[in-house]
C-alpha cells in the first residue's frame, strides 16, 4: 500500500501544567491521509479540530504520539524543515483571512515564494496568474481594507497556491464569509481537489463538509465517525509521499535566496515606517539629535583646536631655537652663520634665521623710549607669521647692502609717532644710527609675561650686526621645522648636524616652544573626545528609543509574524525583518542627522564660531547611528524570529 502522506497515531494535546489547570484538548487522535483526498474534519467548537489542524499544519507540536509525514517523523525536523513544510508542502486558508494589512494582494501572495527564494520576476508573474484565476485581476495592488471578505479570502487561497499547495489546509474558510462569497470558496476548493490536491478541511457546517469525500468526526479531541475515503477514479493524484519525501530532504537543505528576501525586507520595513509617519518621525528625533550632536559637538571641537593652535603658532610656538652654550667662566660654544646655512639644508628644516639684538634706546624727535631692536633676515613674517599690514618688509638686496631700514611693531608706531599715523619714510635713531621706517607690522600683542611683540623694532641682520652690534655671529639661530608635529625628530636632526659639525663637542643649546602647542593639542582633543562622549550619550538614547519602538512593533505586529510564520519563514527570516527595519530607521535618522549638522555647522560659520568639519568624524557618527540599530533592534527581532507561530496567529 502506498505510503501515507500524513500518518498520526495517538496524538494528545495538553496546555496548562504545573500553574495553571490542565487541559487534554486531543485525546489520542490516529488517522491516515493519502494523495488525491479531499477530507473534512468536523465538530463543535471546542471539539478540538482547529488544535488538530495546526499540528497536521506543523504550526503545533503534539505533546505526546507520533505523526509521520510522508514518512518521515515530524518529531526529528528541525526548525528550518518545519519551516520548509509549511512553506513548499501545506497551504493555508485561515476563517479570519491572515493578511498582511500593510502589504498589496499581490505581495500577499508572492509571501511564500520569497521565502522559498523564487526570482522576483517569476513570482511576479505567477501570483498575477493566480489572482487572475481566481477573478483578481483588477485588484493587485488593493490592500486587504480594500477588498470584500470573499476577495480577502480568495487571496489567500492564492497565497496558498503560491509555491504549489499540495496540501491545502481550510480552516473555516467560510465562517466569515456571506453565503454567496462562502458559495464561492466551496467551488474553488472543489476545483482544487479535482485537480489533486489534498484538501483537509476544517469545519463546523455538515453542508459544508458534505463537499468532502471523507468526513472525519471530532467531539472532546476524539474521532468518533470517519467515514471510508470515495475519491473519484479521474483525479489525477499528482504527489505521492515518496516524492514529497526527497523532496524535504533536499530542499529542507537549500539557502533561499538571501537577496531577494534582503529586498523584500527592506521594502517592508520601508512600507511600515511610511504607514506609521508620525511613530517614525518620533522615533527618529533620537537618533537625529545624536547623530547631530556629535558631528556638531567634534566639529565645533576640532574647530576651536585648530583656532587655537593658529594663534599659538602665530606666536612662534613651532619654532626651534639654537645658540651657543654659555657659563659664567668662558664661552663655550659659538653658533656660525655657516651652521646657520648647514642647518638650512637639513630636509626637516623649511626655514632658518639668524639672529642677533638686544634692547636699545630708540629716538624720534624729542622722544625716546628702550625697545627690542633684532636683526633678522627676510624669513622673518614667514617664520612668525608676522606679515607687514603698512609698507613692505626689507628685500634681499637691503639685506645684503646692509641697507639702514626698519619694519617696527604697533606700538613703537604709537609712542614714537602717535596713534594712527604714518610712520614711513620717516627716521629713528636707534643707538646712534638712523634707520629709515619702511614698514608696520600686523599687531599680535603680548605672548607671555610681560613682554608684548609689538614693541619690537625689526632691521635687516647685515644692518643689525654691521651697524649696531658690532659682530657677524648670531645671538641665536630660529628655526622653522616642515612638520610641526615633527618637531622632535627635526631636533634630533639638528643635534646629529651641529655634533658633526663641532667635533662631537655639545657646545650648543637646542629649545623649543613646539611642546607648549601639542600640549595644547592633546587638551583640545581630550576635550574633544569630551564633547563627543557627551553627545554619544544623546545617541544613546536614541538607541534606546529605537528598541522600545521595535518592540511595540513586535507586539503589534505579532500576527503579522505569525502569517509569516505559516507561508514558510524561518526563524532567521523573521529576524532579518525586523532587523532590517531597526537598521533602515537608524540609517534614515542617521542622513537626516548628519544634513542637520551640515546646516547648523553653516549657521555657526555664519556667526564666526570656529567650526571644522572632518569626514570620519561624520562617517563614525553614521557607523554609530548603523550600530546602535543593529545593538539595540537586535533583541526586539529575535524576540519576534522565537513567537509560537500558534500563538502569534491567534494574537489580537
Amino acid at each position: 500500500m502506498a505510503t501515507p502522506l500524513i500518518e498520526l497515531c495517538d496524538i494528545r494535546k495538553v496546555y496548562g501544567g504545573v500553574d495553571s489547570p490542565r487541559v487534554e484538548v486531543l485525546r489520542g487522535i490516529s488517522l491516515s491521509i493519502h494523495p488525491g483526498e479531499f477530507v473534512a474534519i468536523v465538530g463543535a467548537s471546542g471539539s478540538g479540530k482547529s488544535t488538530l489542524m495546526n499540528i497536521l499544519g506543523c504550526l503545533d507540536r503534539p505533546t505526546s504520539g507520533n505523526y509521520r509525514f510522508a514518512g518521515r517523523d515530524v518529531a526529528e525536523l528541525d526548525s528550518d524543515e518545519l519551516a520548509w513544510l509549511r512553506r513548499e508542502a501545506f497551504g493555508f486558508v485561515f476563517q479570519g483571512y491572515h493578511l498582511i494589512p500593510s502589504g498589496s494582494a499581490q505581495e500577499n501572495v508572492e509571501m511564500p515564494a520569497i521565502y522559498a527564494g523564487t526570482p522576483p520576476a517569476e513570482r511576479h508573474a505567477r501570483a498575477r496568474a493566480l489572482l487572475e484565476r481566481l477573478g483578481l485581476a483588477s485588484r493587485t495592488g488593493n490592500r486587504p481594507h480594500q477588498l470584500s471578505g470573499g476577495q480577502q479570502q480568495r487571496v489567500s487561497i492564492a497565497r496558498a497556491l503560491m509555491n504549489g499547495g499540495h496540501i491545502i489546509l481550510a480552516d473555516e474558510p467560510t465562517g466569515a464569509l456571506d453565503s454567496h462569497s462562502g458559495a464561492e470558496v466551496m467551488t474553488l476548493l472543489d476545483e482544487l481537489a479535482s485537480q489533486g490536491h489534498v484538501i483537509i478541511l476544517i469545519t463546523h457546517d455538515r453542508e459544508v463538509a458534505a463537499r468532502a469525500q471523507r468526513i472525519i468526526e471530532v467531539r472532546d479531541g476524539e474521532v468518533v465517525s470517519d467515514s471510508p475515503s470515495q475519491p473519484s477514479a479521474d483525479i489525477p493524484r499528482q504527489l505521492q509521499a515518496d516524492d514529497l519525501r526527497q523532496r524535504l530532504d533536499r530542499g529542507a537543505t537549500q539557502r533561499g535566496a538571501w537577496k531577494g528576501e534582503l529586498v523584500e525586507s527592506l521594502q517592508a520595513a520601508w512600507r511600515v515606517m511610511w504607514i506609521n509617519r508620525f511613530r517614525t518621525a518620533l522615533t527618529l528625533l533620537g537618533i537625529i539629535i545624536g547623530v547631530a550632536s556629535v558631528v556638531v559637538m567634534l566639529a565645533v571641537g576640532e574647530g576651536s583646536k585648530r583656532q587655537v593652535m593658529a594663534q599659538m603658532a602665530a606666536f612662534g610656538s613651532n619654532i626651534l631655537y639654537l645658540n651657543g652654550k654659555h657659563s659664567s667662566e668662558e664661552l663655550m660654544g659659538i653658533v656660525t652663520l655657516d651652521d646657520v646655512d648647514a642647518i638650512g639644508e637639513l630636509p626637516q628644516v623649511k626655514r632658518v634665521m639668524p639672529v642677533i639684538g638686544d634692547k636699545l634706546m630708540v629716538r624720534h624727535g624729542n622722544k625716546g623710549e628702550q625697545f627690542y631692536v633684532g636683526g633678522n633676515n627676510t624669513w622673518f613674517p614667514e617664520i612668525f607669521n608676522w606679515p607687514v599690514v603698512e609698507g613692505s618688509f626689507y628685500s634681499e638686496a637691503d639685506e645684503a647692502n646692509g641697507a639702514a631700514v626698519a619694519v617696527i611693531g604697533q606700538k613703537v608706531r604709537d609712542k614714537m609717532f602717535g596713534p594712527g599715523s604714518n610712520p614711513l619714510g620717516q627716521y629713528l635713531l636707534i643707538g646712534n644710527v638712523p634707520f629709515q621706517v619702511i614698514g608696520v607690522l600686523q599687531g599680535k600683542g603680548a605672548s607671555s609675561g610681560s613682554e608684548d611683540s609689538d614693541e619690537r623694532v625689526v632691521v635687516p641682520y647685515s644692518a643689525a650686526s654691521i651697524r649696531l652690534f658690532g659682530s657677524r655671529d648670531p645671538e641665536y639661530v630660529t628655526i622653522a621645522a616642515q612638520d610641526s608635529s615633527r618637531v622632535k625628530e627635526t631636533e634630533q636632526a639638528i643635534e646629529r648636524l651641529m655634533l658633526q659639525r663641532h667635533q662631537g663637542k655639545n657646545d650648543f643649546v637646542l629649545t623649543n616652544d613646539a611642546a607648549l602647542i601639542q600640549a595644547e593639542a592633546r587638551t583640545q582633543n581630550s576635550l574633544s573626545l569630551m564633547l563627543g562622549a557627551i553627545a554619544a550619550i544623546s545617541l544613546l538614547v536614541g538607541g534606546i528609543g529605537v528598541m522600545n519602538i521595535m518592540l511595540m512593533t513586535v507586539r503589534e505586529r505579532t500576527r503579522e509574524i505569525g502569517i509569516r510564520m505559516a507561508t514558510g519563514a524561518r526563524q532567521r527570516d523573521i529576524l532579518r525583518q525586523f532587523l532590517t527595519e531597526a537598521v533602515m530607521l537608524s540609517m534614515v535618522g542617521g542622513v537626516t542627522g548628519i544634513v542637520l549638522a551640515l546646516a547648523i555647522g553653516a549657521s555657526l560659520l555664519l556667526a564666526d564660531i570656529a567650526v571644522a568639519f572632518a569626514l570620519p568624524a561624520i562617517l563614525g557618527a553614521f557607523a554609530c547611528a548603523v550600530i546602535t540599530g543593529v545593538v539595540f533592534g537586535f533583541m526586539p527581532a529575535r524576540k519576534a524570529a522565537r513567537l509560537d507561530p500558534v500563538k502569534a496567529l491567534t494574537s489580537e
